[in-house]
């Protein structure tokens, strides 16, 4: 049984990240300007050496500096939040654990809008420090705080209730949302414009060096996260039986407290408030591969990164030339989910 498991865990893993790479091949030459897929792919592989470049110089410029750089973060975020929603999930044994819903997406959200509109005041030597970091630092920081926040609010020596955990993050969601109202009326014309489209969620305006920004972070934080996927196997047993089996409880939360706040807070920064991606898509390949985080990990990173990837082609799409915030799109999807997932929980008797 364990080899059909994991053999169909692979096929998965597999027909995922074709998936994901013929799709990072369409979503290049989607857009308002529709590219040939030849063009596309013309000027990827001019850049390596390998054929001399024959396109005009306006494509070159789209597909280099607007929607490659776009696909890339798209891959990252949805990565990011994908994997972080299922570490969370793990740690919480709770699989309507999110970092939107329970603060961790408010907080990095509120940390950044600061960053943004006190960028050149207050924190000004801050971002002279970081420079392109200092963003992602921040929304890393506030992401931390408030998960960490959830976490103190909602364990106890009994364990850790979801329902508390759920009540805290409403809670944690008003107050970020407060203080980012708040900001937003300190903000200037210009800064009022981006973070009006930033707070509902875009990939729009992605440049190299958001992707430079955000890809180190995101990449660190995935790998090591991927590294407790045993232990979070053993937290599954519950906390008690996870310490007879040798796991450090303590240790394990804080680590994946820090990695998922880590991730979730270099993407917020990137694309701002994108919710449910960490919801939808862990309990899908939870689904389909079962609740071993040894597959359910790499399987969510590899979804995550396809299902932003589809959503961002359509926030492009819809409505072309404008464009629709992706973080829409993902409400319309996840919030029917999470709603059908607690009537289901519900009528299971399983409650929250």
């Amino acid at each position: 049984m364990n080899l059909q498991r994991e053999n169909r865990a692979q096929w998965t893993m597999g027909l995922l990240g074709i998936f994901l790479l013929c799709t990072l091949v369409v979503s290049v030459g989607v857009g308002p300007m529709s590219l040939s897929l030849s063009d596309s792919l013309q000027v990827a592989i001019s850049r390596i050496g390998l054929i001399e470049l024959n396109v005009p110089p306006h494509v070159v410029v789209v597909v280099e500096s607007i929607r490659m750089p776009r696909t890339v973060l798209g891959m990252l975020v949805g990565a990011a939040l994908a994997v972080s929603g299922a570490a969370i999930q793990g740690l919480f044994r709770n699989p309507l654990a999110d970092p939107g819903l329970i603060g961790v997406s408010g907080g990095a959200a509120l940390a950044a809008v600061a960053s943004i509109v006190w960028g050149g005041t207050v924190l000004k030597p801050l971002h002279d420090l970081l420079g392109i970091y200092s963003l992602p630092m921040m929304a890393f920081l506030g992401g931390f705080i408030t998960t960490l926040l959830v976490a103190w609010i909602a364990t106890s020596r009994f364990g850790t209730s979801i329902t508390t955990m759920l009540l805290a993050g409403v809670a944690i969601n008003i107050v970020t949302g407060a203080g980012i109202g708040i900001f937003t009326y300190m903000a200037d014309d210009a800064m009022l414009r981006t973070l009006t489209f930033w707070q509902m969620g875009s990939l729009g305006g992605a440049t190299w060096d958001d992707v430079m920004a955000a890809a180190t972070m995101i990449m660190v934080a995935v790998v090591l996260i991927l590294r407790y996927a045993k232990s979070l196997n053993a937290l599954l047993l519950g906390e008690s039986e996870a310490r007879h089996l040798g796991v450090d409880v303590g240790r394990i939360k804080v680590a994946v407290i820090l990695l998922s706040a880590l991730a979730v807070g270099a993407a917020v920064a990137v694309s701002g408030m994108i919710g449910f991606v960490g919801l939808v898509v862990p309990h899908i390949v939870r689904m389909s591969l079962g609740p071993d985080h040894r597959y359910l990990l790499a399987a969510s990173a590899l979804l995550g990164a396809l299902f932003l990837l589809l959503a961002d082609m359509l926030s492009r799409t819809v409505i072309a030339p404008a464009e629709l915030p992706i973080g829409l799109i993902t409400a319309i999807i996840g919030g029917p989910f999470f709603i059908g997932l607690i009537v289901l929980r519900a009528r299971q008797g399983g409650g929250l």
